[in-house]
């Protein structure tokens, strides 16, 4: 289908782009890699009378490490993201999440903003930066603020954004040397969303984990950090009696719809191992 008509601006700063953005209300919409918005706009499933393009804001590309904290703009693509050391060497579940996102096609063009801005529960990179403890540096002409990923998604394409707000760039603490970390996600073909998928982040002290992070994505109306699994294998060196209670306590909190992946009771099921999966590469990881 073709989308409905609508006006086009190219703002060159993120002030412009605000300012526009405040004067449009709910009738504009921003547009970053616009491999979201732009097929729901040939759908009809959004009208926005204004597309305010991101893309023409230098500000917002690029990728930094200051101290123990890595910086990427909103609009760095998923394959300018692949490409960094700097990015991929700070965090390396950034680079194995990304590589499942869609397809080649889709990653030159989809942003890192747009992937966690817009609240879908089927993105990949919610969960990836619930499990770094990322937060998101939000714009708008009212000044600017940071909000944690894990207080962003308040459920199925809602989120913490503010009516006239952009996310303008993603922040993380670098991870310690020889952290483990796994993303896995079960899929039925290339650039699907997942049927299940689950990251892990964890540190170990003397062979046991001391620290861990899971969050799963399209598992439930949001992507969900399972406090309690993470806790279940805090202390422990993964034997099975904690991986059966974090598989056990991750699968408690997801609700994923009955769809075409597959009915809740089977995607439930699958969610389980994708934990059970992701805790064990992890776990490998950060043993060496």
């Amino acid at each position: 289908m073709i989308p409905a008509p609508f006006s086009y601006y190219r703002p060159k700063t993120v002030a412009e782009a605000a300012t526009l953005l405040a004067q449009h209300g709910d009738d504009g919409r921003v547009l970053a890699g616009g491999q979201s918005l732009i097929p729901m706009m040939k759908l009809r499933l959004a009208l926005p009378q204004h597309l305010i393009d991101l893309g023409g804001i230098a500000e917002l590309k690029g990728i930094q490490k200051n101290g123990n904290a890595l910086v990427i703009g909103a609009t760095t693509t998923q394959h300018e993201l692949q490409q960094s050391r700097v990015a991929t060497d700070a965090a390396p579940i950034l680079l194995e999440a990304s590589l499942l996102i869609a397809d080649p096609q889709v990653r030159y063009v989809g942003t890192l903003g747009g992937n966690v801005a817009n609240g879908d529960p089927g993105n990949d990179m919610p969960a990836v930066m619930m499990c770094l403890d990322a937060s998101y540096r939000l714009r708008s002409t009212g000044g600017s603020r940071t909000v944690k990923a894990r207080d962003f998604y308040q459920g199925s394409y809602v989120t913490a954004l503010a009516p006239g707000e952009i996310v303008a760039a993603i922040e993380m603490p670098v991870p310690p040397a020889g952290h483990g970390y796994a993303y896995e996600k079960l899929k039925r073909k290339i650039g699907d969303y997942a049927t299940a998928a689950a990251g892990v982040v964890l540190t170990l002290s003397r062979g046991k984990v001391a620290a861990c992070a899971i969050a799963l994505s399209n598992l439930a109306d949001t992507a969900v950090l399972a406090k309690d699994a993470a806790a279940a294998v805090i202390g422990t060196a993964l034997e099975k009696p904690a991986l059966d209670a974090a598989v056990r306590a991750a699968r408690a909190i997801m609700s994923p719809a009955s769809d075409t992946r597959g009915s809740t009771e089977y995607r439930t099921y699958a969610g389980g191992v994708m934990v059970e999966r992701a805790l064990r590469r992890a776990f490998a990881r950060a043993r060496g």
